[in-house]
């Protein structure tokens, strides 16, 4: 990329060599089942947020090791894949565009990544059922369930019609598995090199509206260390007595509160 100075092409070259070696044995680790190949993926992740200078803090209690669910969590950029994924092995819901795009709809589909075509009519029915699978094969599936990216400061609306399609993918399991455990999550990118930015710096951060990737790219390559807070909620479980309406709500109250204390340093009473 032109402009970068040497210390940022050499870490996206380190980015992409490492990203090289680490395909073939995703590759060959796919083919052991879909419970595996998470090992690398995280290693991916991992690398890219240090090749960035990603430094994410976490507030609140994220799953414990092994533990499945839904993790429901606001949208701020292409840059809150490998935050989470190099939290925790995971895999995500994503809109069935981003399978198309160069390079980086491949590598989704190594992630894993469940996609959905929003519009075809009867898309939903087949995305729930392969998240009802994970979900009952105890695994994690990131849902960004504001359906678009955010501008860093606000949250948009959640949409609940994935969470009730994942829960109608299980209920049918049996008493305990007929319930989904929520985990709302809220992603804030707070500045550079430890010091915390506004809302122009937050803007900057977020990758939405008309912003191309290669530019957004470039000046994150660019800032060098950029700071990241995820703070979890407390689970909700839904189904029996919880409607995923109910949960949708409880899981936008959550976020919207975790990022107003991102913000602006204090609790929202």
């Amino acid at each position: 990329m032109n402009g970068l100075g040497p210390g940022a092409m050499l870490r996206m070259a380190l980015i992409s060599l490492g990203t090289l070696v680490l395909i073939p044995p995703q590759l060959v680790s796919m083919r052991l089942g879909p419970t595996h190949g998470f090992l690398f993926t995280r290693l991916f992740h991992r690398l890219v947020c240090r090749g960035l200078g990603v430094r994410a803090v976490i507030r609140g209690k994220p799953p414990g090791p092994g533990e499945g669910g839904l993790i429901v969590a606001n949208h701020v950029s292409w840059l809150d894949i490998p935050v989470l994924g190099a939290v925790r092995p995971l895999s995500f819901v994503a809109k069935a565009e981003v399978a198309t795009w160069p390079v980086i709809g491949w590598l989704s589909t190594l992630q894993r990544t469940v996609f959905i075509d929003r519009k075809r009519r009867g898309a939903t029915a087949g995305v729930a059922a392969e998240m009802g699978q994970r979900l009952s094969d105890g695994q994690a599936v990131v849902l960004f369930a504001e359906g678009t990216t955010g501008d860093g400061t606000r949250v948009l609306p959640l949409r609940s019609s994935l969470l009730g399609a994942a829960h109608e993918a299980v209920r049918g399991e049996g008493e305990a598995e007929g319930e989904v455990t929520v985990y709302p999550l809220c992603i804030t990118y707070l500045g550079y090199h430890g010091l915390p930015g506004g809302r122009a710096v937050r803007s900057s951060l977020a990758w939405h509206g008309d912003t191309e990737l290669a530019p957004h790219l470039k000046s994150i390559l660019a800032s060098g260390a950029v700071d990241v807070e995820l703070a979890w909620g407390e689970p909700i479980r839904m189904g029996r007595k919880l409607s995923r309406k109910e949960a949708t709500r409880l899981a936008e109250i959550a976020i919207r509160r975790a990022r107003q204390e991102a913000v602006t340093g204090r609790s929202r009473t």
